[in-house]
């Protein structure tokens, strides 16, 4: 029976040149989340928690228009890219 690492995208960063890149672990994160996995999912890749949101207000805002929904945004992308910064560092220093 196959299950949904058999389909996931290898990262050809680390394919190519050894180390990984800043969206490495994104993949299984949500893989983990879909399982139920939570904390797994979060030491696996952690501006899982705050990409969720961010991506959902933005499809949401897509469809009806919320007062400070460009603010929310804006202060979740900063989040999460100081997050994905933050957590590749940490990788490169281990």
């Amino acid at each position: 029976m196959s299950s949904v690492e058999d389909y996931m995208i290898p990262c050809l960063n680390k394919k190519l040149f050894g180390f990984e890149c800043m969206g490495c672990g994104l993949q299984r994160s949500v893989a983990l989340i879909f399982k139920g996995e939570f904390v797994e999912a979060f030491f696996m890749y952690p501006a899982i928690y705050t990409l969720i949101p961010l991506f959902v207000i933005i499809v949401l805002n897509i469809f009806f228009k919320f007062k400070h929904a460009t603010r929310v945004i804006n202060i979740l992308a900063i989040v999460s890219v100081a997050i994905i910064v933050g957590n590749y560092i940490i990788k490169l220093i281990n």
